[in-house]
C-alpha cells in the first residue's frame, strides 16, 4: 500500500461532501475517481495533497514516496520557451551532466592518485547518469512534447503567449517528466485531442508509479484504469476493474437495492393483508396470530427506496417536421486563415437519420466547418445546400449563442416568446435550474451551467438537423448518459463535433475524420473506425460459429426445466390457496348457518337436532383450524 485516506469527513458550510471516506492504492496501481459534478472529486485531490485540510480523518502515504499532482485550471506565469519549460525538469540531470564534463576537462591535467580519485568519481557520476537516463533526457523532453500536441515549430514560443488549455498541457507534461510515486490528475484529457490522449493512455500504462485520476471520458477510464473509487452522496466505494466493469457493477447493485427495497413493500403489504384477514376470521387463535405478525412487522428495518440515478436531467429530442432525404450537401469547400489552411476542397453529404461524427486532431478546422455550415463563417472557396424543410438547431462549445447578460428566464423567454411561464419553468427545471436559479445571468454560471441551458434552447428548438460542437463538454458521465440516450432516440439527423471517443462510439453511425487537410469517410461508429484506421485483422471466429457448445445446451435445458418446474410449483400453491379460501368460506357460511338454526324454537327445544347441531360446529371449528394454518402458510 502506497497511499491511504481513512474516515475523510469534509463539509462545506450544511453541504456534507464527504463521509467517512476511507479507501488505498497500491503500489503502480492505476484508479479512477467518479461522481457527478460538485461529488467532491477534486475536493479529495486536494484533501490528498493537503492544499485542503479535511473537518477529520487522515491521508497516509507510504515513507519515502513522492506525490505529483495536475489541478484541473492551471495558471502557469513563464518567461521561458515551452522547450526550456519542461527541460527545466531535468535540472538535476543536467547539472549532473555540466559536473561530468568538467571532470572530464579536469582529468586531462592531473596524475597519479589524483587521476584516480577523479575516475573514481567519475565513474560514480556516470552511474547516477545512467540510472537518471540521463543519455536520452533530450529525446524524453521532446517525446513528451510531441506526444501531448505540440509541434517542433511551438518549442520556441513563450509560454506566456499560450492559450489556458496550452498551458495545461505543458503542466502535465513536467508532471509527467518529474515522474513521482504517485501522479494524481484532474480531468487531464480536457484541452487533449484524440492522439494525445492516445499518448498518453500509453503512457499512464507502462507508468512505473501509481496513478489516480478523475476524469470523465469513460474510454480513457476503460483503457487505463484497474480500480474505480465512486463518490455518491458522499459515501466513497470502490470497485475493482475498469469504468465498464464499475458501471455494470453499479447497475447490478442498483437493480439488487431496487429488488431488495420493492421485495421487502410486497412483504410489507402481504404481512399486512394476512393480518387483516387473520382479524375477519374474529377467532381468538387467528387474532393472537395477527398480533404476533404485527410485533414482527413492527419490527422490521424498512429500507430507503433507491434514489432514482435517472432523475437528474430531463432531454428530450423530437424536430417539428421530417426533412427531405437529403439534408446537407457540401461541395469544394476550403478555409484559410492567413497563411494557415486548415481544409481544401471538402466535398461530402448527410443524409436524414444519419448521426455523423467529425473527428480530427485540434486545429484541423472541424469547429470551422461546423459555424461555415451555421453562416457564422464564409468559406474561401466551395459551396453547400441544405435539403427541403431542414430546420437547423445549433449547440456552440463556446455558448456564443447565449446573451451573457441576460438571466436564464430572459434567454429562454426571448427565444421562445409563444411559451408562457409554467412551459420555461418546467423546461428549466429539467435541466436542473429551480427557484431562484431561473434570475441567474447567464455570465455567472459555470461551463456546465451554460451548457445545459444551451441544451435547454436546443430540445425547445424542435430542430430536424443538430450540428453539436462538443456537447459533451462539462457534463458529468450521468449527464452524458442522458445525453446518448437522448440523440439516439431523436429521429431527426445529427453532425457533431467531440473529442468524446465513449459518446462517439455510442451515438455515431458514420465518421468523418479531418487529417491532412482532407476527410475520410468511416460507415460505423469509433471502434469500427479505429479498426479500418489500423487496418486490423479481423477477429478469430470458431470454424462452426453456429454451433453452440454443449456445455451451453445443457446449462440451457436445466434452466428450461427448473423454470417449468418453478411455474409448476407456483400454479399448485395457487390452486391449493383458491381451494382453502373456497372451503374456508363454505364451513364459516355453514357455521353461521347453524348459529341461526339454534335459535330457532323447534331446533333448540329438541335435544337430538341441538346434539347434532353442536357436533357438526365442532367439526367445523376443527377443520377451521386446520385450514386457517394451511392458508396462512399458502399465503
Amino acid at each position: 500500500m502506497i497511499l491511504a485516506c481513512q474516515n475523510i469527513c469534509q463539509s462545506f458550510g450544511t453541504d456534507r461532501i464527504l463521509k467517512d471516506a476511507s479507501f488505498h492504492i497500491e503500489e503502480r496501481e492505476k484508479a479512477a475517481i467518479v461522481g457527478i459534478n460538485g461529488a467532491g472529486k477534486s475536493t479529495l485531490l486536494k484533501i490528498i495533497v493537503h492544499e485542503l485540510e479535511p473537518d477529520s480523518g487522515e491521508v497516509i502515504l507510504a515513507k519515502g514516496h513522492t506525490l505529483g499532482y495536475l489541478a484541473q485550471h492551471q495558471d502557469l506565469e513563464s518567461s521561458r520557451t515551452i522547450y526550456q519549460e519542461l527541460l527545466d525538469v531535468k535540472r538535476d540531470v543536467i547539472e549532473l551532466e555540466e559536473k561530468i564534463r568538467t571532470l572530464e576537462q579536469e582529468m586531462k591535467g592531473i596524475e597519479g592518485d589524483d587521476l584516480e580519485a577523479a575516475l573514481s568519481t567519475y565513474t560514480r557520476l556516470n552511474h547516477a547518469f545512467e540510472l537518471k537516463n540521463g543519455y536520452a533526457y533530450k529525446s524524453e523532453v521532446v517525446g513528451v512534447l510531441k506526444g501531448l500536441g505540440f509541434l517542433e515549430e511551438d518549442f520556441e514560443k513563450t509560454v506566456n503567449t499560450l492559450s489556458g488549455g496550452q498551458k495545461t498541457r505543458i503542466s502535465l507534461g513536467k508532471l509527467l517528466l518529474s515522474k513521482p510515486d504517485i501522479i494524481l490528475l484532474d480531468e487531464p484529457t480536457n484541452h487533449l485531442d484524440m492522439a494525445s490522449i492516445a499518448w498518453l493512455e500509453t503512457f499512464l500504462l507502462n507508468y512505473n508509479g501509481a496513478v489516480v485520476i478523475v476524469a470523465h471520458d469513460r474510454y480513457f477510464l476503460n483503457r487505463v484504469v484497474t480500480k474505480v473509487i465512486e463518490i455518491d452522496n458522499g459515501t466513497v466505494t470502490s470497485f475493482n476493474g475498469n469504468y465498464s466493469d464499475y458501471a455494470a457493477k453499479k447497475a447490478w447493485l442498483r437493480e439488487a437495492q431496487m429488488n431488495a427495497w420493492l421485495n421487502q413493500q410486497r412483504e410489507i403489504r402481504h404481512q399486512e393483508e394476512v393480518i387483516a384477514k387473520l382479524k375477519s376470521f374474529n377467532r381468538e387463535k387467528s387474532i393472537r396470530r395477527a398480533e404476533s405478525r404485527e410485533k414482527m412487522l413492527d419490527k422490521i428495518e424498512v429500507l430507503d427506496k433507491p434514489v432514482e440515478v435517472r432523475s437528474e436531467m430531463h432531454i428530450r429530442l423530437e424536430p417539428e417536421i421530417v426533412s427531405g432525404n437529403d439534408v446537407l450537401i457540401v461541395e469544394g469547400l476550403s478555409k484559410a486563415f492567413g497563411t494557415l489552411s486548415l481544409f481544401s476542397d471538402l466535398s461530402f453529404q448527410i443524409k436524414r437519420g444519419e448521426r455523423v461524427a467529425l473527428i480530427g486532431n485540434n486545429g484541423t478546422g472541424k469547429t470551422t466547418i461546423l459555424k461555415i455550415l451555421n453562416g457564422l463563417l464564409d468559406a474561401d472557396q466551395g459551396s453547400f445546400c441544405l435539403g427541403t424543410k431542414v430546420k437547423i438547431g445549433y449547440y456552440d462549445q463556446e455558448h456564443h449563442v447565449l446573451h451573457m447578460e441576460k438571466t436564464l428566464f430572459e434567454e429562454i423567454s426571448d427565444a421562445y416568446p409563444n411559451l408562457d411561464n409554467t412551459r420555461i419553468r418546467n423546461t428549466l427545471a429539467a435541466f436542473l435550474f429551480t427557484g431562484d436559479d431561473v434570475f441567474k445571468r447567464i455570465g455567472d454560471l459555470s461551463g456546465g451551467e451554460r451548457g445545459r441551458v444551451s441544451l435547454a434552447k436546443l430540445m425547445l428548438s424542435e430542430a430536424n438537423f443538430l450540428i453539436l460542437d462538443e456537447p459533451t463538454n462539462h457534463l458529468d458521465i450521468i449527464s452524458k448518459e442522458i445525453l446518448e440516450e437522448a440523440l439516439n432516440r431523436y429521429t431527426g439527423t445529427v453532425l457533431y463535433v467531440s473529442h468524446d471517443r465513449y459518446f462517439i462510439n455510442t451515438t455515431a453511425t458514420r465518421i468523418l475524420d479531418l487529417t491532412e487537410k482532407q476527410l475520410i469517410n468511416y460507415i460505423g461508429n469509433y471502434d469500427y473506425y479505429l479498426e479500418k484506421r489500423e487496418e486490423l485483422s479481423p477477429s478469430t471466429h470458431s470454424e462452426n460459429p453456429g454451433t453452440v457448445p454443449e456445455e451451453v445446451l445443457s446449462t440451457g435445458k436445466l434452466f428450461w426445466k427448473q423454470k417449468k418446474e418453478e411455474q409448476a410449483r407456483i400454479r399448485k400453491r395457487e390452486n391449493d390457496l383458491k381451494k382453502t379460501e373456497s372451503e374456508i368460506f363454505e364451513l364459516e357460511t355453514r357455521d353461521q348457518e347453524i348459529d341461526m338454526l339454534l335459535t330457532k324454537e323447534e331446533v333448540y327445544t329438541s335435544t337430538v337436532e341441538c346434539q347434532k347441531l353442536h357436533n357438526e360446529k365442532e367439526a367445523i371449528r376443527q377443520r377451521l383450524e386446520i385450514l386457517y394454518e394451511k392458508w396462512e402458510v399458502l399465503a
